[in-house]
């Protein structure tokens, strides 16, 4: 093998293992209509969208986190007896993934990406910005709704693939005296693996980041990594991605 082709196949794990290694925020689009009341103690119940799904142990599971955000805000989850005011109607799944293909020009000498991270590169020696600056490679690779790529040490184009996922959770809420929707939300995120219990908690805490939202909206919720050393969890954070 030569001396080129060990390189890169040493150093492209090693980049693998600092993606994985590393924490990152949780990112998901959010898009929400809504003519919620104020919470007065309306009662609620939590159903499947798809039939198929409801006496499932994992939409159980799920329909408990939604419950919960919604107990937290002021409703409360009926208790069998009687009609509920709402009826919250939820549905969630991931894709079968999509391939993507990033061609990164060379830079030439020494060094990932056109700062040279390590070695020489066209741009001197030290610390650059070929994982997005700082750290190890940089300060870690950012990926999420980015493209992660890799550049070829030895200065030739590179050509990477990767396969990403969509996930999705919609919830509908619906006034169970005449049928009115009140609310019509969904949760779309991009990520490398199609964990649903990893993934539909995730979209659940932004869905209801900000609940019910300013009707029209699309934002961006950024949900940090759980916290270390028993620290309080950092709060959510909205960004609008389009004006209403």
């Amino acid at each position: 093998m030569s001396f080129r082709r060990t390189l890169l196949t040493i150093a492209a794990p090693a980049a693998l293992l600092l993606v994985s290694a590393c924490a990152t925020p949780f990112r998901a689009d959010v898009s929400r209509f809504q003519m919620m009341p104020p919470p007065q103690g309306q009662s609620f119940v939590v159903q499947a969208a798809d039939p198929r799904k409801q006496g499932g142990i994992e939409f159980q599971t799920y329909a408990q986190q939604v419950a919960a955000r919604l107990n937290a805000l002021g409703y409360r989850q009926a208790d069998g007896d009687g009609k509920p005011t709402f009826v919250v109607s939820i549905d969630y799944g991931v894709d079968n993934g999509h391939e993507k293909v990033v061609t990164t020009p060379g830079i030439g000498g020494w060094g990932w990406g056109p700062y040279g991270a390590w070695g020489g590169g066209r741009f001197g020696y030290g610390y650059g910005r070929g994982f997005r600056g700082g750290g190890l490679y940089g300060r870690g690779f950012y990926y999420g709704w980015n493209d992660p790529f890799w550049y070829d040490p030895f200065g030739g184009p590179q050509v990477n693939s990767y396969t990403y996922y969509v996930s999705q959770l919609e919830m509908k809420i619906r006034r169970t005296a005449d049928g009115q929707a009140l609310f019509e939300g969904r949760a779309r995120a991009r990520s490398t693996d199609q964990a649903l219990p990893r993934l539909v908690p995730n979209l659940v805490e932004a869905m209801f980041a900000g609940f019910p939202g300013r009707s029209g909206e699309d934002v961006m919720i950024t949900i940090p990594p759980p916290p270390k050393n028993g620290a309080a969890p950092a709060p959510a954070t909205i960004r609008p991605t389009r004006p209403s």
